[in-house]
Protein backbone atom coordinates (compact mmCIF):
# COMPACT_ATOMS: atom_id res chain seq x y z
CA UNK A 1 0.00 0.00 0.00
CA UNK A 2 1.65 3.72 -0.64
CA UNK A 3 0.73 6.72 1.27
CA UNK A 4 -2.16 7.85 -0.98
CA UNK A 5 -3.88 5.12 -0.41
CA UNK A 6 -3.38 5.85 3.21
CA UNK A 7 -4.16 9.34 3.57
CA UNK A 8 -7.59 8.09 1.35
CA UNK A 9 -8.24 5.28 4.09
CA UNK A 10 -8.06 7.70 6.69
CA UNK A 11 -10.10 10.40 5.86
CA UNK A 12 -13.18 8.46 3.98
CA UNK A 13 -13.33 6.53 7.38
CA UNK A 14 -16.33 7.69 9.02
CA UNK A 15 -15.21 6.69 12.30
CA UNK A 16 -12.43 9.36 11.97
CA UNK A 17 -15.14 12.02 11.72
CA UNK A 18 -16.94 11.30 15.03
CA UNK A 19 -16.60 11.11 18.74
CA UNK A 20 -14.03 11.81 20.97
CA UNK A 21 -10.53 10.31 18.48
CA UNK A 22 -12.56 12.23 15.44
CA UNK A 23 -10.65 14.50 13.72
CA UNK A 24 -12.62 17.60 14.75
CA UNK A 25 -11.81 16.82 18.10
CA UNK A 26 -8.15 16.16 17.92
CA UNK A 27 -7.73 19.36 15.46
CA UNK A 28 -9.62 21.46 18.30
CA UNK A 29 -7.47 20.18 21.08
CA UNK A 30 -3.80 20.69 18.74
CA UNK A 31 -5.26 23.93 17.92
CA UNK A 32 -5.70 24.75 21.58
CA UNK A 33 -2.23 23.76 22.88
CA UNK A 34 -0.87 25.58 20.20
CA UNK A 35 -2.29 28.28 20.79
CA UNK A 36 -1.46 28.55 24.72
CA UNK A 37 2.40 27.85 23.81
CA UNK A 38 2.18 30.72 21.32
CA UNK A 39 0.44 33.45 23.46
CA UNK A 40 2.78 32.42 26.55
CA UNK A 41 5.96 32.69 23.88
CA UNK A 42 4.65 36.05 22.15
CA UNK A 43 3.73 37.48 25.67
CA UNK A 44 7.58 36.82 26.87
CA UNK A 45 9.46 37.21 23.04
CA UNK A 46 7.80 40.13 22.13
CA UNK A 47 8.10 43.01 25.01
CA UNK A 48 11.89 41.95 25.71
CA UNK A 49 12.55 41.30 21.81
CA UNK A 50 11.03 45.40 21.73
CA UNK A 51 12.83 46.86 24.85
CA UNK A 52 15.95 45.58 24.09
CA UNK A 53 15.77 46.11 20.39
CA UNK A 54 14.97 49.91 21.04
CA UNK A 55 17.66 50.28 23.61
CA UNK A 56 20.18 48.71 21.81
CA UNK A 57 21.20 47.00 24.40
CA UNK A 58 21.38 42.74 25.45
CA UNK A 59 21.92 41.60 21.81
CA UNK A 60 24.76 39.03 23.45
CA UNK A 61 22.32 38.12 26.02
CA UNK A 62 19.68 37.27 23.82
CA UNK A 63 21.81 35.54 21.16
CA UNK A 64 23.22 33.85 23.93
CA UNK A 65 19.95 32.84 25.58
CA UNK A 66 18.33 32.10 21.91
CA UNK A 67 21.41 29.48 21.47
CA UNK A 68 20.95 27.58 24.46
CA UNK A 69 17.34 27.22 23.87
CA UNK A 70 17.16 25.59 20.91
CA UNK A 71 20.01 23.29 21.95
CA UNK A 72 17.88 21.50 24.33
CA UNK A 73 15.82 18.62 22.88
CA UNK A 74 12.22 19.06 22.91
CA UNK A 75 10.90 15.42 24.05
CA UNK A 76 13.75 14.83 26.48
CA UNK A 77 12.34 18.51 27.85
CA UNK A 78 9.15 16.93 27.55
CA UNK A 79 9.91 13.69 29.73
CA UNK A 80 11.70 15.71 32.39
CA UNK A 81 8.87 17.90 32.83
CA UNK A 82 6.41 14.99 33.27
CA UNK A 83 8.58 13.21 35.74
CA UNK A 84 8.74 16.72 37.95
CA UNK A 85 5.53 17.64 37.50
CA UNK A 86 3.14 14.40 36.56
CA UNK A 87 0.05 14.81 34.38
CA UNK A 88 -1.69 17.90 33.10
CA UNK A 89 -1.13 20.09 30.55
CA UNK A 90 2.21 22.33 32.26
CA UNK A 91 4.54 19.27 31.07
CA UNK A 92 3.42 20.14 27.13
CA UNK A 93 3.72 23.57 27.69
CA UNK A 94 7.11 24.33 28.79
CA UNK A 95 8.56 23.00 25.88
CA UNK A 96 6.94 24.22 23.53
CA UNK A 97 7.57 27.81 25.13
CA UNK A 98 10.70 27.04 25.44
CA UNK A 99 11.23 26.32 21.67
CA UNK A 100 8.86 29.11 20.50
CA UNK A 101 10.46 31.85 22.38
CA UNK A 102 13.56 32.04 20.65
CA UNK A 103 13.03 32.87 17.24
CA UNK A 104 10.33 35.35 18.56
CA UNK A 105 12.86 36.68 20.84
CA UNK A 106 16.06 37.21 18.26
CA UNK A 107 13.88 38.14 15.72
CA UNK A 108 11.57 41.16 17.40
CA UNK A 109 15.10 42.30 18.40
CA UNK A 110 16.74 41.87 14.98
CA UNK A 111 13.40 43.25 13.41
CA UNK A 112 14.11 46.93 15.77
CA UNK A 113 17.82 47.31 15.13
CA UNK A 114 17.26 46.81 11.57
CA UNK A 115 15.07 49.92 11.30
CA UNK A 116 16.51 53.26 9.37
CA UNK A 117 17.78 55.71 12.19
CA UNK A 118 17.04 58.56 10.03
CA UNK A 119 13.48 58.64 10.83
CA UNK A 120 14.10 57.73 14.40
CA UNK A 121 16.44 60.56 14.92
CA UNK A 122 13.74 62.77 13.28
CA UNK A 123 11.26 61.59 15.72
CA UNK A 124 13.65 62.40 18.51
CA UNK A 125 14.20 65.85 17.57
CA UNK A 126 10.36 66.06 17.57
CA UNK A 127 10.40 65.83 21.42
CA UNK A 128 8.51 62.09 21.06
CA UNK A 129 8.97 60.29 24.01
CA UNK A 130 10.72 56.78 23.68
CA UNK A 131 7.11 54.72 23.96
CA UNK A 132 6.37 56.99 21.37
CA UNK A 133 9.08 56.23 18.85
CA UNK A 134 9.04 52.81 19.78
CA UNK A 135 5.55 52.08 18.72
CA UNK A 136 4.96 54.87 15.87
CA UNK A 137 8.13 54.80 13.99
CA UNK A 138 9.74 51.49 14.85
CA UNK A 139 7.70 48.93 15.23
CA UNK A 140 5.41 49.64 11.81
CA UNK A 141 8.59 49.95 10.21
CA UNK A 142 9.85 46.57 11.62
CA UNK A 143 6.49 44.63 11.60
CA UNK A 144 7.05 42.44 8.56
CA UNK A 145 10.44 41.16 10.23
CA UNK A 146 8.13 40.85 13.54
CA UNK A 147 5.64 38.61 11.86
CA UNK A 148 8.06 36.50 10.38
CA UNK A 149 9.32 35.22 13.82
CA UNK A 150 5.87 34.65 15.12
CA UNK A 151 5.44 32.74 12.03
CA UNK A 152 8.18 30.60 12.45
CA UNK A 153 7.55 30.23 16.14
CA UNK A 154 3.51 29.47 15.19
CA UNK A 155 4.73 26.15 12.87
CA UNK A 156 7.39 24.62 15.12
CA UNK A 157 4.67 24.56 17.67
CA UNK A 158 2.21 23.26 15.37
CA UNK A 159 4.65 20.49 14.52
CA UNK A 160 5.82 19.58 17.87
CA UNK A 161 2.47 19.60 19.76
CA UNK A 162 2.47 16.29 18.69
CA UNK A 163 4.11 15.12 21.37
CA UNK A 164 1.76 16.00 24.33
CA UNK A 165 0.48 12.38 22.97
CA UNK A 166 3.35 11.32 25.09
CA UNK A 167 1.65 12.25 28.20
CA UNK A 168 -1.48 10.97 27.62
CA UNK A 169 -2.77 14.20 26.22
CA UNK A 170 -4.92 14.59 23.22
CA UNK A 171 -4.60 16.73 20.11
CA UNK A 172 -3.28 14.83 16.62
CA UNK A 173 -0.43 13.65 17.96
CA UNK A 174 -2.64 10.63 19.16
CA UNK A 175 -3.26 9.54 15.74
CA UNK A 176 0.37 8.77 15.61
CA UNK A 177 1.54 7.49 18.95
CA UNK A 178 -1.63 5.82 18.66
CA UNK A 179 -1.21 4.16 15.39
CA UNK A 180 2.55 3.20 16.11
CA UNK A 181 1.29 1.25 18.98
CA UNK A 182 -1.21 -0.25 16.89
CA UNK A 183 0.70 -0.94 13.71
CA UNK A 184 -2.07 1.11 11.94
CA UNK A 185 -0.46 3.18 9.79
CA UNK A 186 -3.22 4.29 8.27
CA UNK A 187 -3.69 6.33 11.78
CA UNK A 188 -0.05 7.49 11.63
CA UNK A 189 -0.32 8.57 7.87
CA UNK A 190 -3.39 10.41 8.29
CA UNK A 191 -1.95 12.11 11.73
CA UNK A 192 1.16 13.46 10.66
CA UNK A 193 -1.19 14.69 7.12
CA UNK A 194 -3.36 16.46 9.50
CA UNK A 195 -0.31 17.97 11.05
CA UNK A 196 1.62 18.99 7.67
CA UNK A 197 -1.83 20.51 6.69
CA UNK A 198 -2.22 22.75 9.81
CA UNK A 199 1.38 24.12 9.44
CA UNK A 200 0.07 25.34 5.91
CA UNK A 201 -2.69 26.88 6.86
CA UNK A 202 -0.75 29.06 9.76
CA UNK A 203 1.92 29.99 6.52
CA UNK A 204 -1.47 30.85 5.05
CA UNK A 205 -2.80 32.31 8.15
CA UNK A 206 0.34 34.86 8.16
CA UNK A 207 0.35 35.45 5.12
CA UNK A 208 -2.82 37.16 5.15
CA UNK A 209 -2.20 38.90 8.26
CA UNK A 210 0.89 40.31 6.42
CA UNK A 211 -0.69 41.85 3.92
CA UNK A 212 -3.88 42.89 6.29
CA UNK A 213 -1.28 44.54 8.97
CA UNK A 214 1.70 45.89 7.57
CA UNK A 215 1.57 49.00 5.13
CA UNK A 216 1.84 48.62 1.06
CA UNK A 217 4.94 50.81 1.40
CA UNK A 218 6.90 48.81 3.90
CA UNK A 219 6.05 45.79 2.00
CA UNK A 220 7.28 47.32 -1.19
CA UNK A 221 10.94 48.62 0.57
CA UNK A 222 10.90 44.96 2.11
Amino acid sequence: MNVIHFINAFFSDSAHWHGYDGIPTRLREHLQYSLIALAIAAAIGLPVGLLTGHTGRGGNALASIATAARALPSFGLLVLMFILLGFGLMPVMIPLVVLAVPPILVTTYEAVRSVDPSPVDAARGMGMAEPRVLFQVELPVALPLILSGLRSAAIQIVSTATIAAYVSLGGLGRYVIDGLYQRNYEKVVGGATLVALVALATLALFWAVTRITVSPGVRRSG
